[in-house]
């Protein structure tokens, strides 16, 4: 499951790259002491949340962490399908 989830978070490319990649994510969550399954948990809690006000192509939302001046960023990339209406109370 978890490879599964590690593919699509990386994307498609040649495998220099995709292991770049991998290896960067492995020192980022290690030093942010993150876990797979902490990982996983935020991914799904993530597309919850968006899934309430947007219809989304869930297949292809990437989490992305980057670091920069000592400060980790969570990126969030999905396609937005369209905007959820409010139902009439």
């Amino acid at each position: 499951m978890l490879q599964g989830w590690l593919k699509k978070l990386m994307g498609k490319g040649d495998s220099k790259d995709v292991a770049k990649k991998r290896l960067q994510f492995a020192l980022i969550y290690d030093k942010l002491e993150v876990s797979d399954d902490i990982l996983i948990k935020l991914h799904q809690d993530i597309v919850d949340v968006i899934s309430r006000y947007f219809e989304i192509d869930k297949e292809t939302l990437k989490l992305d962490i980057r670091k920069s001046e000592g400060k980790s960023a969570l990126i969030v990339n999905t396609p937005i399908l369209s905007a959820k209406r409010p139902h009439p109370a």
